[in-house]
């Protein structure tokens, strides 16, 4: 299962096609559309959220809510792109009063994708490289959720930090698979703990009357995985490797860690590997998940548990000094609408990634053309594991 994705921050819509779905799956444009109002949320949340209403309208590769086996489009409309027709359009000549973006902001693509792909506009680059685009990964992303659901796998996320504010959890990777997802949702900042959460908020407030932006943490938990998905033999095949690869795809995100990820590297080998134990109705089990999940490349059967560090957004109200790119004088970066915390926005987007990687290990591992075989195959394959411990 592939997604690609197409469209620009401010032109008409935005598009996502996704492909290796298998016959057979039931999908919701609701469940969807929940998933991308939960992207749009978020305290700290800029005006541009105010102007979208993002709904998806699937095109293709359905029949009756069930996925064909072929291809899925699916399309978000831009409301703004109708404000920014004669600036984005596709075609013709440019207006006569176009104004050129001249101005790159530190911390944004900017300055050198217009370099690598030699424009004089920065517009060219900032209108794909915006996180306006992870809207249509979302959408894509409910096609992979919609799957791992049916298998009886969870994806959801939780915000752990937002600047210098923090949830103080004593064994995270024992209570993470445990927060429940009405306490992270209520939460206008997504964290479980609501006295945190009025400290992240107080945190936002100070930041936007400052003209400042803040970054912070999260953490991404998939619970109901089998063992062995993934694989140890080629790089390329490992899943933390996969995984990595997809958190870091997303605008923004500096670091990733699995179970307690830098927090190994300074404790003893028994203090960090998780011990092996029989339990009679589940088989090989784990004495803890320092691992977050993770050994050799593959899933343990324990809950996945990924950490993830998102830099502050980039354009700032006071903007930090850039160079004019005609001039090559010192000015001001240029400011566009934008957000003072994106945290619990990025955190939905981490859902989608993480979970387009496992339903492609899925897919890998019990196969592709439709439901009823996938389903036929991983019940086969419990059987075996189970039979292996005994």
């Amino acid at each position: 299962m592939h997604y690609i994705t197409a469209g620009e921050s401010h032109g008409p819509v935005l598009t996502t096609i996704v492909s290796g779905v298998p016959a057979g799956l039931k999908v919701s444009e609701a469940q969807i559309n929940t998933d991308l109002e939960r992207r749009q949320c978020g305290y700290g949340r800029g005006g541009r959220q105010a102007i979208e209403a993002d709904k998806v309208k699937i095109l293709s590769g359905m029949r009756f809510g069930k996925s064909l086996g072929s291809p899925i489009a699916l399309q978000i409309t831009n409301k703004d792109g109708e404000n920014w027709c004669h600036v984005m359009a596709a075609m013709g000549a440019p207006p006569a009063d176009l104004v050129r973006e001249v101005t790159p902001r530190p911390g944004h693509a900017d300055l050198v994708g217009a370099l690598k792909y030699g424009t004089d506009d920065c517009r060219n680059v900032l209108e794909r490289a915006s996180a306006r685009e992870t809207a249509a990964r979302v959408a894509a992303a409910g096609i992979a959720r919609e799957f791992l659901a049916d298998l009886g796998v969870e994806v959801f996320s939780y915000v752990v930090r937002i600047g210098e504010v923090e949830l103080v959890e004593d064994q995270p990777m024992l209570a993470a698979p445990d927060y429940k997802p009405l306490d992270i949702e209520t939460s206008e900042v997504r964290c479980p703990d609501s006295g945190t959460s009025e400290a992240m908020k107080a945190a936002i407030d100070e930041a936007h009357e400052a003209g400042e932006s803040l970054g912070g943490v999260f953490r991404v938990v998939a619970t109901g995985l089998l063992p062995g998905l993934g694989s140890y033999a080629a790089p390329a095949e490992r899943l933390n490797a996969r995984l990595g690869g997809a958190l870091f795809s997303i605008p923004a995100v500096k670091g990733v860690e699995f179970g307690i990820g830098f927090d190994a590297a300074m404790r003893a080998g028994s203090d960090v590997h998780d011990p092996i134990a029989i339990n009679k109705k589940a088989g090989f089990v784990r004495i803890g998940n320092n691992a977050g999940g993770l050994e050799g490349g593959m899933t343990t059967g324990m809950p996945l548990i990924a950490t993830v560090a998102m830099k502050p957004i980039p354009t700032l109200a006071h903007p930090l000094p850039t160079v004019n790119m005609d001039t090559l004088e010192t000015e001001e970066a240029s400011t566009e609408r934008s957000d003072t915390c994106a945290v619990p926005a990025c955190a939905v987007v981490a859902e989608s990634e993480v979970a387009f990687v496992l339903a492609q290990a899925y897919l890998e591992k019990f196969g592709r053309d439709t439901m009823v075989d996938i389903k036929a195959a991983i019940r086969a394959y419990k059987q075996r594991v189970r039979t292996m411990s005994r």
